[in-house]
């Protein structure tokens, strides 16, 4: 789990046009959460990911992602006034920065 005060490469914190940016980081966390790879070394993510949206919908999801990565909220507060479970907030910030970092690899290669 990445530091709490790690500020992410996401566009919407650096400006940088070639750092992912939060809407992609959304999609593909929820694409994944739709249909969860299988035999995959991070596909444990994409089924607690699954979960989450299955308890909570999209939209809560969404908020505690750019809560984190672009407002830069602890994972266990991103949850504040959702009706969340703290610990969801972490396993959402969890696959969040992977993916994140994913996708800024993807652009760097």
């Amino acid at each position: 789990m990445p530091d709490n005060d790690a500020l992410y490469d996401v566009r919407e914190r650096t400006k940088n046009p070639e750092h992912a940016s939060v809407d992609d980081v959304v999609e593909l966390v929820l694409e994944r959460a739709q249909d969860p790879r299988t035999e995959y070394r991070d596909a444990h993510l994409d089924e607690m990911m699954a979960t989450v949206v299955d308890r909570y919908g999209t939209d809560p999801v969404q908020t505690v992602i750019h809560r984190i990565l672009v407002d830069h909220s602890p994972f266990r507060t991103a949850t504040h006034d959702l009706e969340m479970r703290n610990v969801d907030g972490i396993r959402i910030g969890t696959a969040a920065g992977q993916v994140l970092t994913e996708l800024n690899a993807q652009d760097d290669g």
